[in-house]
């Protein structure tokens, strides 16, 4: 129970006792715990039990302390009790949820950003002359690798493709057909457009957007998933309750206060009645509930390995690597395929500058990827998984909870059966 609940409960027994003896006679222990709970004002409300002819749900034979306007302020309590019931029952699994879907959105961040890092600082280390040129092509391509992994509608096949494209120019000016001088922008683009036709780096493009589509896409959507989740949490957090439920809560909650029972609580079984009666959607819900969670599963087990998104991405400048020795070694073929679409390279007088990235003396830029690496974000999806198995029924199990753990009295202790206190 929390501190504000148990706080509440002292104060209604103080009430209680302050009164003890007089709630027969005297309605003044109901009207204070209806200002204390601040259902409603007390102005107008009866001093002492009357005859509830004009209500219409806590219905007695006895004398009521209750007037219809505090049946009408009575009914909007009892079905916001049940929404903050509703509402702290699922915080854990919404926090659960929440925070992991953020810690994830960071790590990949992170990670996109080291990769391009890594990629940028192996031209630094490998290809200086002509990283300041390159860098464009790979903080667009990084660009697009955020895009798609947080929810933009791109494709992985076109931005690798584009990647490729637009850095063909650069290769072929300073690896393949290297001159004083920088090539025009007017060759620069016809040979872009002729990357595909060339083929300069053999099958490494389709290598790209294989690991990139099969290591991205689980990624993207284990992100979808969670934000979903939440979305489904917050919904249900906020039920509709019909006018025959409203009724039912009301009979349950509040009508034994009528009777001056300010701390009777209902029966287990006619809690459990009434409850399930009013989240008969959340037993609909179940089922979809436990495939949610057997699909986060199956999506966590399929960013492992070989197509984890840590793996490619902090590895992708190795694919580059492989991709620029294939295009230097058939530099002759190559020079002769564009010069044959292209024609003869038009120079311009400017120099390409230097590359001007800071440099690590031990090269940590390059670090290989390493399996502890690997491991620690993988356990933390398992660590995730394991931990939301644990709330795979409970929508299915929603009523019984709320009656077990807030709403019922205690196995052996007096209850209101709807009708009356009863052991």
């Amino acid at each position: 129970m929390g501190s504000k609940s148990l706080l509440s409960s002292i104060l209604l027994f103080a009430v209680l006792m302050s009164g003890r003896g007089e709630h027969q006679r005297s309605c003044q222990d109901v009207l204070k715990v209806f200002q204390l709970r601040k259902i409603g004002a007390i102005k107008g409300f009866p001093e002492t039990p009357r005859a509830g002819t004009d209500l219409q749900v806590c219905t007695s034979k006895n004398p009521t302390c209750c007037t219809k306007k505090m049946e009408e302020r009575y009914q909007i309590a009892a079905k916001q009790d049940i929404q903050e019931v509703l509402q702290a029952s699922s915080s854990a699994l919404k926090f659960l949820i929440s925070h992991n879907a953020a810690a994830f959105q960071e790590t990949f961040e992170m990670l996109i950003k080291q990769a391009e890092n890594y990629t940028r600082t192996f031209f630094c280390n490998t290809y200086r002359n002509m990283a300041v040129e390159a860098a464009t092509s790979v903080q667009e391509f990084f660009t697009d690798v955020g895009l798609f992994v947080f929810g933009t509608d791109i494709s992985t096949e076109e931005f690798v493709n584009r990647f490729f494209d637009t850095l063909f120019p650069v290769i072929y000016n300073h690896l393949i057909n290297p001159g004083m001088t920088d090539i025009s922008l007017e060759y620069s683009e016809c040979i872009r457009i002729a990357r595909r036709e060339i083929n300069p780096f053999g099958n490494i493009p389709k290598i790209v957007m294989g690991q990139m589509g099969r290591s991205l896409l689980p990624s993207r959507t284990f992100l979808q998933a969670l934000n979903l989740g939440v979305e489904v949490i917050n919904t249900t957090d906020h039920l509709h309750f019909s006018k025959e439920c409203s009724r039912a809560l009301l009979r349950m909650q509040y009508c034994p206060h009528c009777q001056g029972l300010i701390l009777s609580k209902p029966c287990m079984g006619y809690c459990l009645n009434v409850i399930r009666g009013c989240l008969a959607n959340m037993a609909e819900i179940d089922l979809h509930w436990r495939g949610y969670i057997g699909s986060l599963e199956e999506l966590s087990s399929a960013m492992y390995g070989t197509y984890d998104i840590k793996y490619v991405l902090l590895n992708f400048h190795s694919l580059i690597n492989d991709a620029l020795m294939q295009a230097h070694i058939s530099g002759p073929k190559l020079s002769e395929q564009v010069t044959k679409v292209c024609g003869h390279p038009v120079r311009k007088p400017t120099q390409s500058p230097s590359c001007s990235l800071d440099q690590n003396k031990d090269n940590q830029g390059l670090k290989v990827f390493s399996r502890d690496s690997e491991e620690t974000l993988a356990s933390r999806r398992k660590d995730f998984i394991n931990s939301l198995r644990l709330y795979r029924t409970f929508y299915g199990g929603l009523a019984d909870q709320l009656c077990i753990n807030e709403l019922a009295a205690a196995d052996g202790l007096p209850c209101w059966n709807g009708e009356d206190v009863v052991k």
